[in-house]
């Protein structure tokens, strides 16, 4: 019988990262349960949902334990946030509230997803798919189990910040950058172009036939 491998450890500001990309895409998720008006059974489902959905498929492919089994936090942090938005003013998340939060998610999860995978020794391509999955999953699975348009089916940028994300993270990483700093740089990048897309509905050109 083949010995069990340790677990390896990823840096603390990563394991914090990993942390609010739960929350802000609980909260996401939490909202919309919120603008449907949904009980606070529907707005935990969906904060739930959203917050670990990505995560679960990104260590099911790779071989890790699932991150939310078998620790409290996760599940917790999730309750919390869509109670924050239950009780929350409608004026805090009024507007694009949903999309902004999704944005933070996106950015959060997508670096965090490429340092989980390249932690257990999957390869940079498939580590750098590994971080645009675990950002964009989660939001996909709310979209679809909500009869909303998906996110990637939209037409202003969301897959290419959360691509920008995890390519600048996995390849810093290859040249040796401290994980914190890369992790700090690929985040504010895909955000700040995420952001843009939001403001000023950047998009990529559409096939046309």
């Amino acid at each position: 019988m083949t010995p069990d491998l340790p677990t390896p450890t990823l840096p603390q500001a990563l394991v914090l990262l990993d942390y609010f990309g739960i929350a802000v895409f609980a909260v996401s998720g939490a909202l919309l349960a919120a603008e449907k008006k949904q009980t606070l059974v529907t707005f935990i489902f969906f904060a739930v949902v959203t917050g670990v959905g990505g995560g679960t498929l990104r260590d099911l492919l790779i071989g890790a334990p699932v991150f939310w089994v078998h620790a409290n936090a996760v599940l917790l942090i999730c309750i919390l946030a869509a109670l924050a938005v239950w009780l929350g003013s409608r004026r805090t998340f009024s507007g694009q509230a949903l999309l902004w939060f999704d944005a933070m998610g996106m950015a959060a999860y997508a670096t965090y997803g490429a340092a989980k995978a390249l932690a257990y020794g999957v390869a940079p391509v498939p580590a750098f798919a590994m971080g645009v999955l675990t950002a964009c999953a989660g939001g996909i699975i709310r979209d679809v189990l909500a009869g909303e348009p998906s996110i990637i089916m939209r037409p202003e940028l969301y897959v290419t910040p959360a691509a920008l994300t995890a390519g600048l993270f996995v390849g810093m990483s290859l040249v040796g950058a401290d994980e914190p700093i890369a992790a700090l740089i690929a985040a504010a990048a895909g955000f700040a172009l995420r952001g843009l897309a939001i403001a000023r509905g950047w998009s990529l050109p559409a096939y046309r036939d």
